[in-house]
């Protein structure tokens, strides 16, 4: 018999994200194992041997780790909880879907349809979000990978250097490079032939593409856990600075969960135990913060976005594709690169924005059926096919964007 959790973990790997890395790694780990053994360094000697495990190490740890970090997942707040003392729930977002308050440093993940803890992004390539339980092992696997790939991508230029350094005259006479691989005598059972320098050369540069993009994943988490925070908290962060230099409110914002030392700002995610620290609910805070200064400014913030949200009438039908052809060159081509959806219009809906560039917006499509504070539809969606709702127009305030790109 198979159980609901094979299954679901399961559904996991039927995603585009999972079967394109999981890709890269057969490729990169097949075609470093079959070089090294046999063309450059072959099996029967001491340094072939370690190499050769070496290689095979590095792939059990990426896959460890990367299906560490898509099947133990990032933790999900309880449904239906609710803080302890009743009193505080005033300082928490209700999410409706969940049937419960949102706790600190969680945020509700629409794909995954679930408040998730420490939630840090939801990241596509493993499919599934990054945060509280699985943060270390998705961010050793972004270390682990690149490191690989660096390996991968040595045997790869020395095979096909060693393969072809008797048939083509480079003229690198000064070189000091040991050709003993090469000259082995007898010679390799399969020749290196033309597919499989071609095989070699398209595995170098998936090696050398990943070590550059998941490098740069991995410098960017390193970042933010070394001062504690996620990268939707960096953003929090962010926006709670605009909005008090924007209403000059003379207030200073602190962040609360930066330990004030790097190496216990790393402890809090990595630990020998594997297992991170608390229970993903409450947190420890620095001296002047409490549990809830940060849902604080998260809720002066979400006021605020009420406040400079603008009224839209949509004058044009948009059916909610990314890259829409009848709307425009520039939108087409414009499009946000980002995995928000995009909501389908008709004309006369209404939509709040909250946040715009040049040829798209962001907003809210208010249901006709919806009361005030019903379900609403959140999206991407052209500006051309939408005009400013005439009976707020004495009274709204420029979309988050506009006014500093004025």
């Amino acid at each position: 018999m198979v159980g609901p959790g094979a299954l679901q973990r399961a559904r996991r790997l039927c995603h585009w994200g999972p079967a394109v890395a999981l890709a890269v790694v057969a490729v990169c780990s097949a075609t470093a194992m079959a070089d090294a053994a046999l063309w450059y360094w072959p099996l029967d000697t001491a340094g072939g041997s370690v190499n050769f495990v070496m290689l095979l190490n590095w792939t059990v740890m990426i896959l460890y780790n990367y299906f560490s970090a898509m099947f133990v997942g990032p933790g999900y707040v309880p449904l239906g909880w609710t803080p302890e003392k009743s009193q505080d729930c005033m300082y928490l977002q209700y999410c409706k879907v969940c049937q419960s308050y949102k706790a600190p440093r969680s945020h509700h993940c629409r794909k995954c349809n679930r408040c998730v803890m420490k939630m840090d992004h939801h990241c596509p390539w493993i499919n599934n979000c990054c945060g509280y339980q699985n943060h270390a092992s998705f961010t050793l696997f972004l270390l682990l990978a690149p490191l690989g790939c660096i390996h991968a991508s040595f045997i790869f230029i020395m095979t096909m250097y060693t393969q072809l350094y008797n048939r083509i005259s480079f003229g690198w006479s000064s070189v000091k490079i040991d050709m003993s691989a090469a000259k082995r005598d007898p010679r390799p059972i399969i020749p290196f032939g033309l597919s499989a320098f071609a095989a070699s050369l398209f595995a170098l540069g998936l090696a050398l593409g990943t070590t550059i993009a998941v490098g740069m994943l991995f410098i960017i988490q390193m970042k933010v856990i070394l001062t504690n925070k996620t990268s939707i908290e960096s953003w929090i962060e962010e926006k709670a600075k605009d909005r008090i230099q924007y209403y000059q409110t003379g207030e200073t914002f602190i962040f609360p969960y930066d330990m004030g030392s790097k190496w216990k700002n790393f402890r809090q995610v990595f630990t020998w135990s594997g297992i991170p620290e608390g229970d993903g609910l409450d947190w420890p805070v620095r001296d002047g913060c409490h549990q809830y200064s940060l849902t604080i400014e998260q809720l002066k913030q979400k006021a605020d976005k009420r406040v400079r949200s603008v009224r839209y009438r949509a004058i044009e039908d948009y059916s909610g594709v990314c890259c829409p052809v009848t709307k425009g060159v520039k939108t087409f081509f414009t499009t946000p690169c980002t995995e928000e959806p995009r909501i389908a219009l008709s004309k006369g809906d209404l939509i709040l924005a909250t946040r715009g560039l040049k040829h798209w917006m962001y907003g809210e499509k208010i249901l006709i059926s919806a009361a005030d504070g019903g379900i609403r539809e959140r999206g991407w969606f052209p500006r051309k096919c939408v005009e400013k709702y005439q009976c707020d127009s004495e009274t709204d305030q420029p979309v988050d964007g506009e006014k500093k790109s004025k």
